[in-house]
């Protein structure tokens, strides 16, 4: 069982091109390196689309798994359960919204105790359990105070794969 990882800005453009590349790179990993499992954090655009590909590319690979790694006050909806909330969404909001669904939802003590580090410490969590990653980091946004690029630097020491996007 190999994992992957993702990283990018908050609010990342979906943009088709970036999407194709997403859906090349997680489809290589599928194929070639054998990953099957994906671990996704929350609040970002580019995690949102990486679920979205993922998702598609479940479709032909029905083997994989879409882990969510939450922090305090988040929720995950697990398969299956989606259609049901994407409903009562609209419902009560009038608009279509779109749902993650995963296989599995995993919190952590360590990161619910970390306080204005939560994100960081999810994000370590998640890198520790990954064998690649996958970053979208703009480096014209370049911030060292940027999340993308603190999960960049903390993968590098690791020595883990990192491909960018």
């Amino acid at each position: 069982m190999k994992s992957c990882s993702f990283f990018g800005h908050r609010d990342t453009s979906q943009t088709e091109e970036l999407k194709q590349k997403i859906m090349e790179t997680v489809e290589q990993l599928i194929v070639e390196e054998g990953v099957d499992t994906f671990l996704f954090g929350s609040r970002s655009k580019f995690d949102e689309l990486c679920h979205m590909v993922v998702t598609e590319l479940k479709e032909k690979y029905p083997h994989i798994q879409r882990i969510a790694y939450l922090c305090k006050h988040e929720t995950a909806c697990l398969a299956g359960a989606g259609m049901s909330l994407k409903h009562q969404i609209k419902e009560l909001t009038g608009r279509d919204m779109y749902v993650a669904e995963y296989e599995d939802v995993k919190k952590s003590d360590r990161v619910n105790s970390a306080g204005r580090a939560a994100y960081v410490e999810r994000n370590q969590w998640m890198i520790d359990e990954s064998d690649y990653c996958v970053f979208y980091r703009e480096m014209t946004r370049f911030n060292q105070k940027s999340g993308v690029f603190a999960a960049w630097d903390y993968a590098k020491q690791k020595r883990l794969i990192c491909i960018s996007c």
